[in-house]
Parts: structure tokens; sequence; C-alpha cells
């Protein structure tokens, strides 16, 4: 009996084996350099895509800007030149009361 005892106590005392863990290896899942560096790659490019495109954003804005001011300053001599042409006034009030003076 004391045979079984022992035989309990010792199969007792040994430890249960504790579970495996039941996933993939994190070696074959993980992307390691070659991953980091493709990743880093996409990143750079992509900040260089939108420095690029910014830079294009403001040489259109900018070029519109000079637009806007030589068609200004191209009014303004045309309305210069029409009023060096003729240097007449024109004002309506006064053609109406020349229309209506009957001594002329």
């Amino acid at each position: 009996m004391h045979a079984a005892i022992a035989a309990l106590a010792a199969l007792a005392a040994t430890p249960t084996p504790s579970p495996t863990p039941v996933g993939p290896d994190p070696d074959l899942v993980s992307p390691g350099p070659w991953g980091f560096v493709a990743i880093a790659f996409i990143a750079v490019v992509v900040v260089l895509l939108i420095w690029d495109m910014m830079r294009r954003i403001r040489r259109g804005r900018y070029r519109d800007q000079v637009r806007e001011e030589l068609d200004a300053e191209e009014q303004a001599a045309r309305a210069v030149e029409a009023s060096d042409v003729d240097d007449q006034d024109v004002d309506p009030a006064q053609d109406d009361e020349r229309d209506s003076d009957p001594g002329r």
C-alpha cells in the first residue's frame, strides 16, 4: 500500500506540461528587415510625391496671380489710352443740356 501511495505522490508531484503556443512561428510571419526597407521606401516616395504636388499647386497659384496683375495693368492702360484719345467729358447730363438749347 505504501508503494501505491508513493506512486500516486510521484504522479501528483510531476508537473503537468504547460500548453505549447498554438500560433505560427513569429519569425516566419514578421516582415523582417526587407519588409521594413519596403515600407520605408514607400513612405519616402509618398512624402516626395506630396512635396512635388504642393510645389506644382503653388506654382499654378503664382501664375494665376501674375496673369490677374497683367490683365489689370492692361485694362488700366486701355482706360488711360481711351481717355487720352477723346479729351471730352463723358457726362450725359451735359449732353442733354446742349441738345435742349434752342440757340444752337
